[in-house]
């Protein structure tokens, strides 16, 4: 039996000023067969005639995953043929294209359980409508779909969720409405959860944005220099991670908070000046 694991789908703002929401989704590589490991992708973006529509991403068995995917196309399929759109759903018309998976995942799990076959799937399923709204919803072995968009603002699943991914978001400070570099944080918690959960690959690239960008809705891969630097970004971040406990450890915490903070009041500063000199140039 083919087993996916680890997906992470974070909301966060993309542009303040319009208030526009984009979803990042990554996840790891590895998928196990038996006492046997191997790389493959694990996220499905879905587009129907060019249109960008979702990105899906599961966990657990592969065959129930894949099934899943397939559900997934023909519901959007059906339905942009249907209504004649040309542009992605809103996230109302969205809801209704969740409900109507979540209908068809119930009743082919129903049969696979009368058939005595047990169900091991989970599944996330994104998108950002033409108004700069995120959705993400998460779907559990039942069928059933929770939206999590709007809390907690993004979804983690697999078994990387239950060995550090959720601690690691919660330690870093994940809020959906901080303006952070969540594509890296995401790589950042796929490397970390990779080296203590042996059923977790290293993050090796699969990460997809969708998002509004030029008034219209866009979705795609990561390009492979930005991934690069994620990578690098987190070897180095891991390492003055380790450096910041143990100048606790030297200095004790009121101290390193008294540099940190004067730092960053320095950094304040020199960004204010920096503004000035351009206008007055």
């Amino acid at each position: 039996m083919f087993w996916m694991t680890l997906v992470l789908a974070l909301k966060w703002i993309w542009d303040r000023e319009k208030n526009h929401d984009a979803v990042l989704m990554v996840s790891d590589s590895r998928v196990t067969y038996g006492p046997v490991t191997y790389e493959a992708k694990k996220i499905h973006p879905v587009f129907v005639n060019g249109i960008p529509v979702a990105i899906a991403g599961g966990s657990g068995d592969a065959a129930i995953v894949k099934y899943g995917y397939h559900v997934v196309d023909t519901v959007t399929q059906k339905y942009i043929e249907t209504e004649g759109e040309n542009t992605t759903p809103t996230q109302e018309e969205f809801r209704w294209i969740v409900g109507e998976v979540e209908k068809a995942l119930i009743k082919r799990f129903r049969e696979l359980r009368e058939m005595g076959i047990d169900v091991s799937f989970n599944m996330i399923l994104s998108s950002v409508d033409p108004n700069g709204r995120a959705s993400i919803y998460h779907f559990d072995s039942r069928g059933l779909a929770e939206p999590v968009h709007d809390t907690p603002g993004f979804a983690i699943i697999g078994s990387g969720s239950i060995t550090g991914g959720l601690l690691l978001l919660r330690l870093l400070g994940y809020s959906p409405r901080v303006e952070l570099n969540w594509g890296l944080l995401s790589t950042f918690i796929v490397d970390m959860v990779s080296e203590i959960d042996p059923s977790v690959g290293p993050f090796v690239g699969e990460s997809w944005l969708m998002r509004v960008e030029d008034g219209k809705v866009a979705l795609g891969a990561i390009n492979e220099e930005a991934l690069r630097e994620f990578k690098e970004q987190v070897r180095k971040r891991k390492e003055l991670i380790q450096e910041l406990m143990l100048l606790c450890d030297v200095l004790g915490e009121d101290k390193v908070e008294e540099l940190i903070l004067t730092s960053l009041a320095g950094v304040g500063e020199d960004e204010r000046r920096e503004g000035d000199n351009k206008g007055q140039s």
